[in-house]
């Protein structure tokens, strides 16, 4: 059973910064995607950032492109992003999720109907 637990949610101000992770257990796929999506109140889940498994092919959301940067340990099968530059329309529920992939390309665009695995989520709030 796979399982995900998030962390490194928290408050700043707008052009702040903050590290999530992600711990992964029970993955049994070394091919996968690891992805993040976050969640304002009152909207869908938008995915914000993915990485393979192999080759550190990586996709952004473009909100969040040239801010965030994410990264995985394959050892101890965490991930992080990197989260630079805040705006106060980041805030949100941060979630971690993964799913078996056989080509980077399969973690590109991600989409919350692909993902059935989710962690239990870590709130970032971005202060202007």
């Amino acid at each position: 059973q796979v399982q995900l637990v998030e962390s490194g949610g928290g408050s700043v101000q707008a052009g702040g910064s903050l590290r999530l992770s992600c711990a992964a257990s029970g993955i049994t796929s070394s091919d996968n995607c690891m992805a993040w999506f976050r969640q304002a109140p009152g909207t869908q889940r938008e995915g914000v950032a993915t990485i393979y498994s192999s080759g550190g092919s990586t996709f952004y959301a473009d909100s969040v492109k040239g801010r965030f940067t994410i990264s995985r340990d394959n050892a101890n099968n965490t991930v992080y992003p990197q989260m630079n530059s805040l705006k106060p329309e980041d805030t949100g529920m941060y979630y971690c999720t993964t799913k078996p992939a056989r080509r980077a390309g399969f973690c590109w665009a991600p989409k919350e109907i692909e993902y059935r695995t989710w962690g239990q989520g870590t709130q970032v709030t971005v202060s202007s």
